[in-house]
């Protein structure tokens, strides 16, 4: 466990924050040069799969303004003499070459394969347009390549351990969804929302046909499977409490039970997905 924080936590904090151009200029000696865009090589191993065209073409103009920001972080390539790998800022480098830069700062530093994997996986599920099958697939690398628990990678991203969890949960879905998924068709809500269902393929195609939007996804993936039991009730509940307990499982769209036993009792809800307990949790700590 301490290994997988240490390699984790350097990635965020020793690594990407040194690519602030000021931290490095003031560092004698620091790694930062203007290297040719040509000696430049993509990670074979990057997280990051597909690269919008719009947002590469947008980044490209104010890159033909400002120049680029920030540096890019790189290593010497290995079994390359004189070319470098980039660790972080693929998009800067491929966005740079369309405004027709020669050059463009970068930082060098000497890092190993599990440090610029595990420092090109934490850069990129940090970034809000990371396709979600990329994203789960690098939480898996992590988990499975390097032993991470779930608990240390939602640490090092800065998601909860449900959110990992639910993530990777798409890695699961059959192969047509994820393609829906993977051309932006589907969101991340709606696969997660089918998951767990009988037949996602078949949901798949209802919520394309249908143009249903998450919480219509949520509804109709719940009537396509069994109900949970519910608990025995006690009898002669009132009207009053059966109605409460009908519009909170309306407003949360889970299973609620009021049990009043003259002015105290319990309020039991059930859920069915970590999705949903997130939710909850969300909208009780109004987070």
């Amino acid at each position: 466990m301490a290994e997988a924080r240490r390699g984790l936590g350097r990635g965020l904090s020793a690594l990407m924050d040194e690519v602030d151009p000021a931290l490095a200029a003031a560092v004698p000696g620091g790694g930062l040069q203007e290297t040719p865009l040509d000696l430049l090589q993509p990670n074979p191993n990057q997280p990051r799969r597909s690269f919008a065209e719009e947002e590469l073409t947008s980044l490209a103009e104010s890159i033909k303004i400002q120049g680029v920001l920030q540096p890019i972080l790189v290593r010497p390539a290995p079994g390359a003499p004189g070319r470098f790998e980039i660790v972080a800022g693929e998009r800067r480098w491929r966005a740079a070459r369309m405004a027709g830069l020669t050059a463009a700062p970068t930082l060098v530093r000497e890092l190993d394969d599990r440090e610029v994997l595990e420092v090109g996986i934490v850069e990129n599920v940090q970034r809000e347009d990371l396709n979600p099958l990329d994203e789960a697939q690098a939480y898996k690398t992590l988990i499975d390549r390097f032993g991470h628990t779930q608990v240390a990678v939602a640490g090092a991203v800065g998601k909860s351990r449900s959110h990992i969890a639910n993530s990777m949960r798409l890695l699961q879905l059959p192969a047509s969804v994820q393609e829906h998924l993977q051309s932006g068709r589907l969101t991340a809500g709606h696969a997660r929302a089918i998951a767990a269902a009988d037949d996602p393929a078949a949901l798949a195609e209802q919520i394309l046909a249908g143009g249903l939007n998450v919480r219509e996804t949520e509804t109709l993936a719940r009537q396509g499977k069994a109900k949970p039991p519910r608990a025995a009730r006690p009898p002669g509940k009132d009207t009053d409490t059966l109605a409460l307990e009908n519009d909170l499982a309306e407003v949360l769209g889970m299973w609620v039970e009021v049990a009043d036993r003259g002015g105290s009792g319990e309020l039991k809800i059930r859920y069915e997905t970590l999705e949903q307990l997130d939710d909850l949790c969300r909208r009780l700590t109004r987070g």
